[in-house]
């Protein structure tokens, strides 16, 4: 039995004639598909069903659910590009996985993409690549960006992830770093993050090293937690399998069969990162993730992140990923805030774009 069954019916006036619009309107239709299981159907459908009313407002149409149908409502592309994320977001469930919010955005977005190269092909069918750790079971990428991430990094030994803040760059990171672990791929894992305060200056932090620097690397602790039980990243800590190395202690290290991570990598100078990435030993991965939008370094003084990327671009054996604000998945209002910031940048930059007594950056 088919997953879904699908009737399209364009919407009549009521002398039975097809509705006209004007020829910059499109035709509305109506389509209704059937799920054959109800529980995975409440599933796609989400609390409330929240995941439809989020696809109401990204495409412009109607979605009314009833049992294990839904009837979709709007222009005939709109709808049919409904159906496909519909689909393919069952297609997910009935996989074992949880849809949300963001799953919505990313079948959303591409589908869209697809859409965009490829007209008359098949949309939003892509099988994203997935980890997996025991704690949460499979993650799978929620759009195409992430989808490349998690190839990279199982591709290559080195590798760069740049971007807005939440695209899924650190917490990504840090479910392949644990996935690694549990697998017996490596042996431990080193957390590193440069300590510089985003515009604030906290001066003297009471405490040990590790209570100085945990401020720091909350973000990743976070991570941590949500794939390992909070119990086991404690023993880690203890044991040594999971260590906090802040930045400026690397120097002289020979890290080998271990994951590395550096953190807001954007925030570390050209010389910090020329020493960190030469820490590198044998059987070891390293992720380096950042923002290049959000530096707080010192004024003129050149990030580390964006360096390194130019001058290691192309180089074998080394996998960089650029994110967009389009890729946010952390929330609706994080990505419109994003993409707001990036245009007034983008204004800013472009000849004659900054304003009167403004500075350009």
């Amino acid at each position: 039995m088919r997953s879904s069954d699908r009737t399209v019916t364009p919407i009549l006036q009521s002398d039975g004639t097809p509705r006209v619009h004007d020829k910059d309107a499109a035709a509305p239709f109506e389509i209704t598909l059937a799920f054959d299981d109800n529980r995975h159907a409440s599933m796609l459908f989400g609390q409330y069903d929240q995941n439809l009313a989020k696809m109401e407002r990204r495409l412009g149409v109607l979605a009314n659910a009833n049992g294990n149908h839904v009837t979709i409502k709007g222009p005939e592309d709109a709808c049919e590009q409904a159906r496909q994320v519909l689909e393919t977001l069952y297609a997910r469930v009935k996989l074992g996985q949880t849809i949300g919010l963001g799953e919505v955005e990313g079948a959303i977005q591409e589908g869209t993409l697809q859409g965009n190269l490829f007209p008359n092909a098949e949309i939003g069918r892509t099988v994203f690549e997935q980890i997996g750790t025991r704690r949460r079971g499979g993650v799978r990428a929620r759009n195409a960006a992430q989808d490349l991430y998690l190839r990279a990094l199982k591709r290559h030994e080195l590798c760069f992830a740049e971007g807005p803040a939440g695209t899924g760059k650190t917490w990504l990171a840090v479910g392949y770093a644990v996935s690694l672990l549990e697998q017996g791929q490596v042996e431990r894992l080193i957390l590193s993050r440069p300590a510089v305060e985003a515009g604030e200056r906290l001066g003297f932090l009471p405490g040990d090293m590790r209570e100085k620097v945990d401020p720091y690397l909350r973000p990743i602790f976070d991570a941590l937690n949500d794939f390992m039980d909070p119990r086991m990243v404690e023993r880690g800590m203890q044991t040594g399998m999971i260590e906090v190395a802040p930045l400026a202690f690397m120097r002289g290290r020979t890290l080998t069969n271990s994951c590395i991570l550096l953190d807001e990598a954007q925030n570390t100078t050209a010389m910090q990162m020329k020493m960190f990435l030469t820490r590198l030993g044998e059987g070891s991965r390293m992720i380096v993730t950042g923002d290049p939008s959000q530096v707080d370094l010192p004024p003129g003084q050149v990030s580390g992140l964006s360096e390194a990327v130019g001058l290691l671009r192309g180089v074998e054996g080394i996998g960089h990923v650029r994110f967009s604000e389009t890729d946010v998945v952390r929330h609706d209002l994080v990505q419109r805030i994003v993409a707001a910031y990036e245009k007034r940048s983008r204004s800013l930059n472009s000849p004659g774009g900054a304003s009167e007594g403004e500075p350009r950056r």
